[in-house]
């Protein structure tokens, strides 16, 4: 549980504010906004493979050296 105590003479802004970075760090919303509705297993290990495809081909491309066949 996120707890935000008022510093002395701190105004309500800066301390939503603080209130605002603690949810973030901790990933507060992004797990809302994952289980705010129920998503099916087979949905999700398709997402995850996407991801994951993702992230494969990001990879390889960054390891490609520029010039490549010259043959």
């Amino acid at each position: 549980m996120i707890k935000v105590r008022p510093r002395p003479n701190e105004p309500v802004q800066q301390m939503m504010k603080r209130l605002k970075k603690l949810c973030e760090r901790e990933g507060v919303l992004r797990e809302m906004k994952r289980t705010a509705y129920y998503e099916k297993p087979s949905d999700r290990n398709r997402r995850s493979l996407r991801k994951a495809k993702r992230r494969l081909l990001k990879l390889s491309s960054m390891t490609m050296q520029p010039g490549g066949n010259r043959g």
